[in-house]
Parts: structure tokens; sequence; C-alpha cells
């Protein structure tokens, strides 16, 4: 299952054996992954800020230096999407009147990276307030998708997403509440994970104009983003809070359900086709594939509160475009809805292991004035309405599921050849398990 493959640079994991070894040192490592950035982000625009003075010098003052155990990133280059706060640099979630606001410390996803050896080179770019499933704002302009620039990379870690898949970075951090980190992922040809609610630290990212990020506490998660499945489980090895439950499934004697088909949503036959085509491969070597169960739950009413949830937490509050204010009784209503749903897809895996789905029902869209979800785009020959690009989200993020996502294919689209992800599904903090099930996935259509 050939997928559009842009660098042949080495992941993180393999960078940092290469340090270790002393075949590369810390600043070689940084000053490659900076020529790259310049050479490579004149077309794509994926980095909003760089920091390379200040990346220099850590390198230079690691060259020579014995990496410690805990950390197994030593030396290695990487970026972070631009609403993480870094001290020294700006975080503007890409608004113009926050273009000086610099940040005092560092998130604590980007301590905990630091303090696992790596060196953040830059920040990537994001859309305006992060809420467009494009990378585009007044201070940073846009980014380009690297498989085709005139295409969105998606968002809102589309800077995160292209700037692994043009090879500039490693890896990355982006966060996730309406598959910020999986429709970039599946849009870019690379691997992503979104994490159980609750796993990774949200400290230290936050809107510059306001003092609390309460309002995305019941939605919003944080993960990497990479081009190999080792690299995704280092990285959310480096930031889990809790301890992570080890993988324990092995794909062959797993059970698998794959839902292909949603109320809300049609997959275009571009999305459907690398996925059936994958599903089959699986088969082929033995592994069976459940393509329907009634233990599924509404999917049409678990998005519609997923919708709703997502528009309260985003606006914190504010009448909808209706003029109808959320309450307090109607978040708490919303809130048992999700305990339930999340009850309900706890049935699910009783049954089975994994649940294989689409990231989103398109590939990597043309570049749109204003936000994707406000326009249309076409499913299988007809214009349907863009908000239709979240429905697969919506799958994992309501009731607080991990999702990995990775490139199984690629669809010629328009006279470009456009990768196609997909969604690996678990239950509830079984993280390491779906980065686990995707690798085997991917070893199978790969090789």
């Amino acid at each position: 299952m050939a997928y559009p493959k842009l660098t042949d640079q080495p992941g993180a994991i393999e960078t940092a054996a290469a340090i270790r070894s002393g075949k590369m040192s810390p600043s070689q490592a940084v000053d490659a992954a900076i020529a790259r950035i310049e050479k490579l982000d004149v077309h794509v625009n994926a980095i909003a800020v760089c920091d390379f003075e200040r990346a220099l010098d850590t390198a230079t003052a690691m060259d020579g230096a014995t990496p410690g155990e805990d950390q197994p990133l030593f030396g290695v280059p990487m970026t972070v999407k631009e609403s993480y706060d870094v001290a020294g640099l700006p975080t503007t979630y890409g608004f113009k009147e926050f273009a000086d606001h610099i940040a005092q410390s560092d998130a604590q996803v980007v301590t905990q990276l630091k303090d696992a050896g790596a060196i953040i080179v830059g920040k990537s770019n994001v859309p305006t307030n992060l809420t467009d499933l494009q990378s585009n704002n007044p201070v940073y302009g846009r980014t380009n998708n690297p498989h085709d620039y005139a295409r969105s990379p998606g968002g809102s870690s589309g800077g995160s997403a292209a700037a692994v898949a043009a090879g500039m970075v490693p890896c990355e951090f982006g966060g996730d509440i309406g598959g910020s980190i999986r429709i970039p992922a599946h849009f870019c040809g690379i691997w992503g994970h979104k994490p159980s609610w609750g796993l990774v630290s949200r400290r230290g990212h936050q809107h510059p104009g306001l003092k609390s990020m309460a309002h995305l506490n019941a939605l919003s998660v944080h993960g990497p983003l990479a081009r190999n499945a080792q690299d995704l489980a280092a990285l959310l090895k480096i930031t889990a809070l809790p301890p992570l439950r080890h993988a324990t499934k092995s794909l062959g004697t797993s059970r698998l359900l794959a839902i292909l088909d949603h109320p809300a949503s049609t997959p275009d036959t571009s999305v459907r086709s690398p996925i059936e085509g994958a599903l089959t491969a699986l088969e082929a070597h033995g592994i069976h594939v459940d393509t329907q169960s009634k233990l599924v739950p509404d999917l049409a009413a678990q998005h519609r509160d997923f919708i709703r949830a997502l528009n309260i937490s985003n606006s914190r509050g504010a009448p909808a475009p209706n003029g109808k204010q959320a309450n307090a009784a109607d978040w708490f209503e919303l809130l048992d809805k999700q305990a339930r749903n999340e009850a309900d897809w706890e049935q699910v895996f009783d049954e089975y292991d994994f649940v294989l789905a689409p990231p989103a029902p398109v590939l990597a869209t043309p570049h749109m004035e204003g936000e994707l979800t406000s326009n249309m785009v076409e499913i299988n020959g007809e214009q349907v309405a863009g908000s239709t690009a979240v429905v697969w989200s919506g799958l994992a993020t309501f009731p607080n599921l991990p999702a990995t996502v990775l490139p199984i294919g690629s669809s010629e689209v328009d006279g470009s050849t456009l990768p196609c992800g997909m969604q690996v599904i678990g239950p509830r903090w079984g993280d390491m398990d779906c980065i686990g099930a995707a690798r085997e996935i991917g070893a199978i259509l790969h090789g």
C-alpha cells in the first residue's frame, strides 16, 4: 500500500541513537535541522517562530556530554505547536493583538521534552484561536501541505504535521479537541496520537488573553506527531502524567471492529478505498475485522452532544448563533451524557480490542478563505458542509478515548497524490496498545 513519502530523514529515536553512538553531535543535528527548515519552509511556511540561536547554544553545550538514562531524546531537534509556551518566545494563538505576548516560562510538556534532552528549535504554525482545520492566521500567514502547496495541512496542529512530513524536524507536539492532531496527520501522511483525556498536562497551553483554560478541560488533550510509531511511544512516555499502561495486546490475537459509515458523515471514496484496502490486507494476514456491531453507541446522538460540548467549550459559554446561551444545567446534562457515552464505549471494548475508522471524510482540502468548517467540501461529487470534517474526530474525543493515526495509502485527487490515514481507537488508558497496534498494521501494509 504505497503512500506519498516526502522525506528519508531519520526519526527522533534514530537521531538520538546516532548521537549516542558518536556518529553525530547535538550541534550537528541542530545545524542540519536549521538548514532543512531554511530550505524547505520557504514553500511550506510551517515554522511560525524560530529559536535557532538558543538552540545552537544549547546543542553546543551538550556536545561531548554523556546522555543520561532519562534522556532518550538527547540532542534531538524538534518544534512544538505555537500555542505552547516556550520561555522567551511569543505565544499568539494567531492573534495580531497578541503578537508581542512573550511567554515567561515553559509549558509543562516543553519542560518534560527538554528534560528528556530534546532541543526546541522553534514553534509551528496554527490557525487563529486554534479553531480551524486549516493553519492560517494574520500573524504568521498560511501553512501549505508539503504534498501539494495549494492544499491545507490541516489544523490546528497543521504546522506541526507539515514540519514533520517535510522532514524539517523528526517529531512535534500538538493538541487535539476536534481532530487537531489526527486530521493534520491524516492530511500530511504522518503518525499522530490523541491521548486518553487527562494523560498529558495542559499547563502552559492557554489562550494568551485568558487567565484560565478551564473551558477546554472537558475535551482537549495534547499529544505527539512523528514519522513512526516508535517515536510516538517515546514522546508519550516522556510526557504522560500518570504511569502508562504497557502494551499487552498483539494484533494477531486482537478483535477488531471497523466503522466506515456514520449517520452524520459519509467518507469520500478517496478515503474509503484506501481504508478498505487496508482491511483487505489485514484479512489476508489472518486478522479478522468485523464491520458491524450492535454494541456501537448511537453515533448520531453522540455527534450532536459532541458538537454542542465543543461549541460551548470553545465559546466559553457565549450565546450560540441562534442567540441561546447554555447555562450550568445544560453543561451538567452534557457531562452526564458524556459519562453515559463513555460507559457505552466500555461495552464495545469488552468485546473488541480496537476500533478502526477514518480520521476525516476527505483528504487534504484545497486552501479556503475563512474557516474550513464554514465552507463546503466535496464528498463523492456532492458539496457538503465543511463541518462534517470533525464528525470522525468526535468518535474518540467525546468518550475520552485514545486514538492513533497511521498513514495507510493514498488516492489521486485532481491530479495530486494525497496521503490517507486511519484511526486506531482503543479503550481509555490503552494508549500504548493503540500505538502498538498501529505499528503492527503499518508493518503489514508497508513492510
